[in-house]
């Protein structure tokens, strides 16, 4: 079909545009190989059969958002096809073969997919376009009291606009390129319907043209895309190479929220936590390529949605842009996101969760709190009797341990000195053990075990708080010896099982003590409960009032640690009305307390997070809150008390616990 100038014309351009594609793409490889730690590539095959499927199907995309995400589909799955529509294009252009005419059902069905892929793509631009450009939701940028670097202000809707432009044109001029074949050859194709129509339209125009108009066609049609090669890799939408590597790559997690392990007797680390951009992780760097800047963890963070400053989405813009734009990675990273909206993260693992692409913000977040509280001694000044509560009486309660079994006066509860080989070791927690509201969980949950004739035991005094809002804050060293001393403890009881009142215990010790030597089966109090109805060795007492319960998800149970049925399933079996709140399971809307903000003032900002939540709960028409936490029994009930106290707050276990059948 080209001409022999046409062709040295196209591969002159097309070199060209690889080799500055090639420059592009190397600067990325390095800003992401001067991040911490090394890539382990053997996770990618390791992972493949899921992340074909993450991939193919867009699975993380449609969780959330399912209108644009199927528009977002149309656009994707058409990408893949067109890279063999292009191929097939390209060796037309140069030989004058179609690949796929007279091939068969193969070919037929391959036409097919190319007509209609080529249709959705044009289609899902142009409404996502509109959405963009015409309806303006305000959830496709960030406040402007919110740190966004000033050029991702413009740039994110230029970037949009150069994209849509470059591969509608593209499309369009492919299907216009297709329709002038069937045109000069005066013939329809049944394989392409939306093509052959269009070809219809130029029935009067000579063959000689209709060449014509195809060799301008083709060259727009795939000289847009060479154009565009060099301006790729600055664009977000680079995230359709990155993001498959960033699922593939990302270190191996028991959960979205486990932090990694830092050896503090190793006297050779100079550094804890990020300071600068090439403290964070190289996974860290490559998140800020795979963002494409929907804005979806933004949407969800909790912080953000009670008019904080904290948006986790504008921390991953304002990474890519400084990288964009030449900027060091020695940047310190308080440039890119304020020392207030750090402070307002409340670890509970939302944006992590529904990125569609595998970012993780939080963790980012999190690494800065090391930093600003071991380097620099910038914390919130309200943390600082929690730390000392840790570091003088093993709870940030700052109650003695002589009196951590007071909880359990006039109640039959063995420790491990009375009962050496429990079935069950129970881990009260802090809250449990020493907060006056909390205590009336673990009562309740003492009552349930003892009815139920469990083999179980405590540690008692021997028992410390986990460390886990010390980590959340910053405070390694804390954690640490709080992990090492439990640890040892925890080993040389050797528990067959360990059962938590308190999802922070539960994830603690579940998925950050193994890289201390502490590998434990953990599960939940919900859960256990849960076995014991599916055992028969508790029944409840279904008669009498029928409360209208909702179920609050706390963060650390249901989207860092999936568990959702257990607590629902309690609840079910203790007879009563159970209704749902909009947001739960894994996308449960925080109560505020996680990240060590349980123990200092809630950034300003439009709304309390615990009453936000409150009110949703309340919306559902329920009398009674059920809880799994003890930090959101803390938080719901003082919400509750502002509400001025019409609706009840308790524990899955208080209410199992009323209800039991007792002999």
């Amino acid at each position: 079909m080209l001409s022999l100038v046409e062709k040295i014309i196209f591969i002159i351009f097309t070199i060209t545009s690889l080799y500055y594609t090639y420059r592009g793409v190397m600067r990325i490889v390095n800003h992401i190989s001067s991040g911490q730690g090394k890539i382990d590539w053997s996770l990618l095959w390791k992972r493949l059969g899921d992340l074909i499927l993450k991939i193919g199907l867009f699975k993380p995309v449609f969780r959330f958002r399912f209108g644009v995400s199927l528009l977002h589909g149309l656009i994707g799955w058409g990408f893949f096809s067109f890279l063999l529509v292009n191929l097939s294009d390209l060796i037309y252009g140069f030989t004058g073969w179609k690949l796929f005419y007279n091939t068969g059902l193969f070919g037929d069905v391959y036409r097919l997919l190319a007509d209609m892929t080529g249709v959705g793509i044009m289609f899902g631009m142009l409404a996502l376009s509109f959405r963009r450009y015409i309806l303006k939701p305000a959830t496709l940028t960030t406040r402007d009291t919110t740190l966004l670097n000033p050029k991702a202000r413009t740039g994110i809707l230029r970037d949009s606009a150069i994209v849509t432009a470059t591969f509608f044109t593209h499309n369009f001029m492919r299907m216009l390129e297709e329709s002038f074949y069937l045109a000069e050859h005066a013939k329809t194709d049944s394989w392409q319907p939306v093509i052959s129509a269009v070809s219809g339209l130029w029935s009067g125009i000579e063959a000689n043209q209709l060449v014509t108009f195809e060799h301008i066609a083709w060259w727009i049609s795939l000289g847009a895309v060479v154009a565009f090669l060099p301006y790729f890799p600055y664009s977000k939408h680079i995230h359709l190479f990155i993001a498959p590597l960033n699922f593939g790559l990302k270190p191996e997690r028991k959960s979205i929220g486990q932090l990694n392990y830092i050896n503090l007797d190793d006297t050779s680390i100079e550094q804890f936590g990020a300071a600068k951009m090439k403290d964070l992780g190289w996974e860290q760097i490559m998140d800020s390529y795979a963002c494409i800047q929907c804005f979806r963890c933004q949407e969800v963070c909790p912080a953000y949605n009670t008019g904080k400053i904290l948006s986790p989405a504008a921390l991953e813009i304002n990474k890519r842009y400084h990288l964009n734009y030449g900027g060091a990675i020695d940047l310190p990273m308080t440039n890119l996101i304020s020392e207030e909206a750090v402070w307002a993260c409340t670890s509970c693992g939302a944006c992590v969760d529904i990125c569609p692409v595998g970012n993780e913000p939080m963790r980012d977040i999190l690494d800065i709190r090391r930093n600003l509280s071991m380097m620099e001694s910038s914390f919130p000044k309200q943390l600082e009797n929690a730390f000392k509560g840790m570091e003088r009486n093993q709870n940030p309660w700052n109650v003695s341990q002589g009196d951590r079994m007071k909880w359990a006066e006039g109640i039959n509860v063995p420790t491990i000195e009375q009962n050496a080989e429990p079935e069950i070791l129970w881990w009260v927690g802090c809250a449990p053990a020493t907060d006056s509201r909390a205590q009336k969980t673990a009562q309740a949950f003492a009552k349930i075990l003892n009815t139920a004739g469990v083999n179980y035991a405590v540690l008692g005094k021997n028992e410390s708080c986990t460390g886990d809002s010390a980590r959340r804050a910053g405070r390694e060293d804390i954690f640490f010896g709080l992990a090492t001393q439990n640890v040892e403890i925890l080993n040389e009881v050797a528990p067959k099982r360990i059962v938590t009142t308190c999802p922070h215990c539960l994830h603690t010790i579940k998925n950050e003590y193994p890289a201390f030597g502490g590998n434990y089966q953990v599960i939940h109090h919900t859960q256990l409960i849960n076995e014991l109805v599916g055992a028969g060795k508790i029944s409840m007492n279904l008669e009498g009032d029928n409360m209208k319960v909702t179920f609050h998800d706390p963060c650390y149970l249901g989207r860092h640690n999936k568990i959702t049925d257990a607590p629902r399933d309690d609840l079910k079996s203790a007879g009563v009305d159970f209704v749902e709140m909009p947001r739960n399971g894994a996308k449960s809307f925080c109560c505020g307390a996680g990240g060590a903000q349980m123990w200092k003032e809630e950034e300003a900002g439009t709304a309390s997070i615990n009453k936000t939540r409150f009110a949703e709960a309340k919306s559902t028409g329920a009398d009674t809150v059920a809880v799994g936490c003890p930090f959101c029994l803390a938080m719901m009930t003082d919400a509750s008390k502002a509400d001025g106290g019409t609706i009840q707050v308790k524990d899955v276990a208080e209410i199992v616990a009323e209800r039991l059948k007792t002999v």
